[in-house]
């Protein structure tokens, strides 16, 4: 008898876990079944949302040459944990496309802070907490500098993402001068045509330089892949790094926001930081370095084994991120 009872209890176990990841699983799919499409700012912005609309909100913010798809096991997991998530796609990517087309297809840090703020006053969000890697950790952490009101919480990958533009002649290491070849490439007219023609194949060489612990399949490049077919991407993706190593004025739509951020000014909201410990475009540090940049508390985690696009990497790990900076 007890034996059938520990048997039964087994089984019913078994189910109780098998039901739980199928259910995880339906839950991926479905937050990033449909797009939905809102007007915000000069944008009418792709996003995937899932999730109360009075719990707390985040916002997820992917990467170049990543996109939504990054937080595709992050935001399912924080939508069971009772958040609202909205994870959109940045200008340039996915479904995000300009509603005038004389707006210029600007790429520097000002225009996708302001992005960020834009459309949370369009879901009528009062705040969020802003997390992101990359580009996306750099929207979070302007839009967290500029708009502290906005952001009741950071968590950014690579610490203080705000570009010292005045400085963008410095050179770096020469290792990391030569992680930043496509940064160069993309100043020149040659670069441009090779990003519209190649922009794929540069992609997939990013993903694995960026890290090279991460063995990812051909599914899960093709995914993301298609965002980058977007008419603007190209566009954007060039303004961007021509601005930011100064091959390129920025737009006179963010020249205040550009002239606070060339200050570098101090985050004040709570923050969690975090670096990939295989990072093969930016080092992990113990993150003393930007210490000062953060004046509300700041944790700053190195998570092993982990490259560049840490969420879609370490999804645990980001989530934890969500959670700690939550409590600060």
């Amino acid at each position: 008898m007890e034996r059938r009872a520990f048997i039964l209890g087994s089984v019913t176990t078994a189910l109780s876990t098998l039901t739980s990841s199928a259910n995880a699983r339906y839950q991926e799919v479905q937050m990033f079944d449909t797009a939905k499409q809102i007007n915000a700012g000069v944008l009418d912005v792709g996003y995937y949302e899932g999730g109360a609309e009075n719990g707390q909100a985040v916002v997820l913010l992917h990467g170049f040459p990543y996109d939504v798809q990054s937080y595709r096991e992050v935001a399912p997991e924080l939508v069971r944990r009772g958040y609202r998530v909205i994870v959109p796609h940045l200008r340039g990517h996915g479904t995000t496309t300009f509603l005038d087309p004389a707006t210029p297809r600007s790429g520097q840090q000002a225009a996708i802070g302001q992005d960020l703020v834009h459309l949370l006053d369009a879901l009528s969000i009062e705040r969020a907490i802003f997390a992101g890697y990359d580009w996306g950790g750099r929207a979070a952490c302007v839009g967290a500098a500029l708009w502290p009101e906005r952001c009741s919480g950071l968590v950014s990958v690579n610490s203080y993402l705000i570009q010292d533009i005045a400085k963008s002649s410095e050179p770096a290491s020469a290792k990391v001068e030569r992680g930043y070849w496509y940064q160069f490439y993309f100043q020149t007219e040659r670069g441009r045509r090779g990003l519209s023609r190649n922009r794929a194949d540069i992609a997939k060489i990013m993903w694995r330089d960026n890290s090279p612990t991460w063995d990812f399949d051909d599914e899960t490049f093709v995914r993301s892949a298609t965002s980058f077919e977007n008419p603007d991407y190209v566009d954007v993706v060039i303004h961007s790094y021509r601005h930011r190593l100064g091959g390129a004025d920025g737009f006179p739509e963010y020249v205040g926001h550009e002239d606070k951020l060339a200050k570098q000014p101090v985050i004040s909201v709570p923050a969690v930081t975090l670096d990939g410990g295989a990072d093969g475009v930016v080092a992990a540090t113990d993150g003393k370095a930007s210490a000062s940049k953060f004046s509300a508390k700041r944790v700053h985690r190195v998570i092993p084994n982990v490259g560049h696009n840490l969420p879609q990497e370490a999804p645990s790990a980001f989530v934890d991120a969500i959670l700690e900076v939550s409590s600060l």
